[in-house]
């Protein structure tokens, strides 16, 4: 049977809802006949098209109702679904099977490595992989149009590129022609190609012996040159016919012929730019292909039941007039009213999340009403769907989320870095921690345990491996001791765990021994819970297709690779959930939305950047090279985002939304905002905006604004405490509430995991090592050997030993110094690091003394350390560093055991770099009280005046502990959230003094 003349091609417009009408078509056209029905076949796009179309079906069937086959025409196994619609095959030989998408990856990453290492330029597993992704996509478009990858070696303008795209180009070639020989080796060919002959076998066969039944093809867009091949020879049988969506019929010529493609000018040599990124360009491109004129284009005539206006469809397409025409825009006579298209505007992506949802749950108010969201931006997508559960309404986000962001995989991914940072703390907890990690009965204890180890580990981080943590916990000082062993005993039960993973990852000779061992591990710590569920058996896939095609990927096995590689591979696996969610709500991405239509549907996350997306660069190809082979063009994706927006706006209720900033800067409003906002002038009118922005403002704002007053606890007088150190006493006159929440609720601000060394760490490292000298008699030639001792602890950064060491060693050689000009002076060290205590006001005030230095005459020094700046002399004398006075005070009320003797001396020794050098001594306190200081026989007298009148407001007393009384000596911020700083200071009188 030959091909009739005329060819059978139909369109329906952007204001139709495709799947709709097109059911409502063939029903009328051959539903007479239930079996004629059932005999034909429909070629659809993909698997989601066919299911809006089977649903399309069901809701026009008002009885039982035998579908036709609904087939993707870019399915891998097109012969066996077409089954009998292509007996007999026809001559030749049985295609090869496709090689495994994986395995696939896994060998071009290889092939990758190989060669980049001959180059010079080598590259990890993980990089060889990425690269390997962007090689497939470049491969898989040179097959799709039936561009030979020889033809690269052959490109007379290879020589006028850079030279990285000259390198890019080189290294491609080599892959692709060593590419034909790996795929020969296992007897697998690749899948665009295995597509591409069983589409000209589908176009040869049906040329000669047509399916008894019809066949149609609707709503395939893809202009390659097999599909067209395909479509062409459907829309010539008998019974064939061609639907396309949304294909612009009405476009004046002009228009239409400068979208292009062009030939190049056989005079000049030059080829006019197409404009790809015209919704329109790829339908033309289809056509040409298929050797079809837009004249011989119908219109579709049946209707999709709840349709927009006709105007819709014009005004459409005049909002996507190339920009040369767009003075068109001006014609009175031209349709640019956008009517029952909404926009909505807000300030943030919450704010448009939130508005989203309201609109989506506005529209379930009306019975039988469905709403759609469309957007590619997968964060704005997840935040209103978690926007949508506050109503108990679970949505069908079709789109799905990356296997990467799903416990299943973040689980997998936790253990790959935890075993690339040799179980460095962070990576370490955030595994313990991990949802899936001992999930059942015993995840309570499990989490005190862990709970516990998190204490113990704050700080600067410990040695590397299990066997440096459990070193780790058994050292320390008197102080790090308490934490570190409570924390002992979960830890050796932790550690059982993951010794096994540990041993196998140091042991791994290959990527597949590594894989091994991350299932293995995540198995032990998880059980059956991270292999179950959607994401668990997508996780379970990937890691199974892994282990069987690792021998056939890179080289090189490092724990370090294995993670990014992972995460790569991840975040193109999407996970959907179970369908089941609202009937009549859906989120969809642009290929989900693709033939599917809403009452109402919101385009959301209307900005450059997102939709459209920014072309992501071609790593092999330059852009030169690939319109010298035909390729599509970087901005032809654009054109496609193009067509999937048009399409979308012909809803009957439309509402596109942005956001004016993104997360971090600053949004520019999409290209397609810009066009109808100047198209059509109601487009932002008032009138035009609904109030779904307002009302995402309101939900969540309380009906009366009550901010937090300065707090000012006062708790009973016989609950305050009676007992205090000398190093609290500054903070409780500066900042009382900060010292109530650290005395009576016992709030400790807690070290980061993994930090650098903090004043603090370093002050008690630095202690340490004069305690020690101290011990050793002071002797002036065993101080720096101790610093040095100190320095090789493993849990001293390399960059903290090699910025900080120097700066320590010549500070403790300068207090060295000190101390050898002081005894020439009839002054010697007597005791350090001493604890001691005395009743004052009725309060319990006890100290640790640095170091104390005996006179000749009977006297004392006291000493306090600093590796910082001391205080002023100003913030002593107003009571508010008043450590060296009660000090002192202690001292000579005994309370240092073995001490006694008058406070003659008061000294800061800092180690903090002042005039050039390291070190430097300063005393608040003058015999005389010369320069504003306090005279030195009465200091110890002013501190205990001082702590009497603070005793008796605060602790034997029963004022209330104001939060940042004197906030300019309250510098530290530990407690600010507690105290919810934010809400009052600064608002009337808070914090006045």
């Amino acid at each position: 049977m030959g091909e009739r003349g005329a060819p059978s091609v139909h369109t329906i417009p952007p204001h139709r809802a495709f799947a709709d009408a097109l059911a409502e078509g063939l029903i009328a056209t051959w539903g007479k006949d239930p079996m004629a029905l059932a005999r034909g076949i429909v070629l659809v796009p993909n698997n989601r098209a066919a299911g809006a179309i089977t649903n399309a079906f069901v809701r026009r069937a008002e009885g039982g109702l035998l579908l036709p086959r609904l087939i993707p025409i870019g399915d891998p196994e097109l012969d066996e679904r077409l089954g009998s619609a292509l007996d007999p095959i026809g001559s030749g030989d049985p295609i090869a099977p496709a090689i495994d998408p994986i395995r696939r990856r896994m060998m071009l990453a290889r092939l990758v490595q190989e060669e980049r290492a001959r180059s010079g330029e080598p590259v990890d597993a993980a990089e060889a992989v990425r690269l390997a992704a962007e090689l497939a996509r470049t491969l898989d478009q040179l097959l799709v149009e039936c561009v030979e990858p020889r033809r690269l070696r052959t490109l007379e303008v290879a020589a006028e590129l850079s030279e990285h795209w000259q390198k890019s180009l080189r290294l491609m070639s080599i892959i692709l022609d060593r590419w034909p020989d790996e795929l020969a080796r296992i007897d697998r060919i690749d899948m665009a190609e295995r597509r591409n002959r069983l589409l000209e076998r589908v176009a040869r066969r049906w040329r000669e012996a047509p399916p008894p039944g019809f066949v149609v093809a609707a709503g395939v867009t893809t202009s390659a040159p097999m599909v067209a091949r395909v479509l062409r020879t459907v829309s010539r049988m008998e019974r064939g016919m061609v639907v396309l969506p949304a294909l612009d019929d009405e476009m004046p010529q002009d228009e239409w012929d400068a979208l292009g493609p062009f030939d190049r000018d056989p005079v000049t040599g030059f080829r006019k730019v197409s404009i790809e990124s015209h919704p329109q360009f790829h339908l033309k491109l289809l056509l040409d292909r298929m050797d079809v004129g837009r004249g011989e284009v119908r219109r579709w005539r049946w209707g999709g039941g709840h349709d927009a206006s006709a105007a819709r469809s014009r005004a459409i397409s005049n909002a996507m007039k190339p920009a040369v025409f767009t003075g068109r825009w001006s014609d009175p006579d031209l349709e640019t009213r956008l009517t029952g298209v909404r926009a909505l505007e807000v300030a943030t992506p919450a704010e448009e999340a939130q508005a989203i949802a309201i609109a989506l749950r506005e529209a379930l108010e009306t019975p039988a009403r469905t709403a759609a969201l469309i957007t590619p931006d997968r964060a704005l997508a997840t935040r209103v769907s978690a926007h949508l559960k506050r109503w108990g309404i679970e949505a069908d986000d079709s789109a799905g989320r990356p296997l990467s962001g799903e416990p299943a995989g973040t689980l997998l991914l936790a253990l790959a870095e935890a075993a690339a940072e040799d179980f460095a703390p962070i990576a370490l907890l955030a595994l313990l921690k991990h949802p899936l990690v001992q999930a059942g009965e015993g995840r309570l204890d499990w989490l005190d345990k862990v709970r516990v180890l998190d204490l113990a580990l704050r700080g600067p981080r410990p040695p590397a491996g299990l066997e440096g943590i459990t070193r780790f916990l058994a050292g320390g000082n008197e102080r790090e001791r308490r934490a570190r062993s409570r924390a002992e005993e979960g830890w050796r039960t932790m550690r059982t765990l993951l010794d096994p993973y540990a041993a196998a990852v140091a042991n791994a000779r290959s990527f597949a021994a590594l894989l091994a061992a991350l299932r293995d591990a995540a198995t032990a710590l998880s059980g059956d819970a991270l292999w179950s569920g959607a994401a668990g058996r997508a996780a379970a896939e990937l890691i199974a297709e892994l282990e069987v095609h690792a021998a056939d990927g890179p080289a090189d096995a490092r724990p370090e690779t294995l993670s990014p590689l992972l995460k790569g591979l991840m975040d193109e696996v999407a996970v959907r959930p179970p369908q089941g969610g609202h009937p009549r709500i859906s989120i969809w991405g642009l290929l989900e939305a693709r033939l599917q239509q809403a009452d109402l549907v919101v385009l959301a996350g209307l900005n450059e950047g997102s939709w459209p997306a920014l072309p992501a660069q071609d790593p092999w190809l330059a852009p030169r090279i690939r319109a010298e082979l035909g390729l599509a063009s970087l901005e032809r994706r654009i054109g496609l985002s193009a067509h999937d927006f048009a399409s979308a706006l012909g809803a009957p209720q439309v509402v596109v939304t942005r956001a004016r900033r993104d997360a971090r800067a600053p949004a520019i409003a999409s290209r397609f905002w810009l066009r109808m906002e100047a198209m059509d002038p109601g487009f932002r009118a008032e009138r035009n905006v609904p109030a779904f922005g307002a009302w995402a403002g309101m939900i969540d704002r309380p009906n009366d604004f009550a901010p937090a007053e300065q707090p000012a606890p006062t708790p009973p007088v016989a609950d305050r405490p009676k007992a205090l150190s000398v190093t609290q006493v500054d903070r409780l006159k500066a900042d009382p509430y900060a010292f109530y929440a650290l005395k009576m609720l016992r709030l400790r601000a807690l070290d980061p995991i993994d930090a650098e060394a903090s004043a603090a760490w370093r002050g008690t490292a630095i202690h340490d090592v004069l305690e020690r000298w101290a011990g050793e008699g002071w002797r002036a030639d065993r101080l720096l050997p101790l610093a040095r001792e100190f320095f090789t602890r493993p849990e001293v950064h390399p960059l903290q030993r090699a910025f900080w060491q120097p700066r320590v060693e010549e500070a403790l050689r300068w207090i060295a110094e000190q101390i050898e000009k002081d005894r020439a002076a009839d002054r010697t060290p007597w005791k350090a690091e001493v604890s001691g205590s005395a009743q004052i006001a009725g309060v319990e005030l006890d100290g640790r003394v640095d170091r104390i230095d005996r006179f000749e005459g009977g006297g004392i020094a006291i000493v306090d350390y600093k590796t910082g700046k001391a205080p002023s002399d100003i913030a002593v004398r107003e009571g508010f560093a008043m450590q060296l006075g009660l000090l002192g005070l202690i001292a000579e009320r005994g309370g240092f055991d073995g001490v006694g003797g008058t406070a003659e001396a008061f000294e800061y020794w800092s180690l903090a770099k002042n005039g050039g050098q390291f070190g430097s001594r300063r005393s608040p306190v003058h015999a005389d009280g010369k320069g504003g200081k306090i005279e030195a026989h009465s200091f110890t007298a002013h501190a205990e005046a001082m702590f009497r009148a603070a005793a008796e407001l605060w602790l034997t007393g029963s004022a209330p502990f104001t939060a940042k009384l004197h906030p300019e000596y309250a510098p530290y911020a530990d407690y600010d959230q507690l105290m919810r700083l934010d809400e009052w200071y600064g608002r009337g009188d808070a914090g006045h003094d």
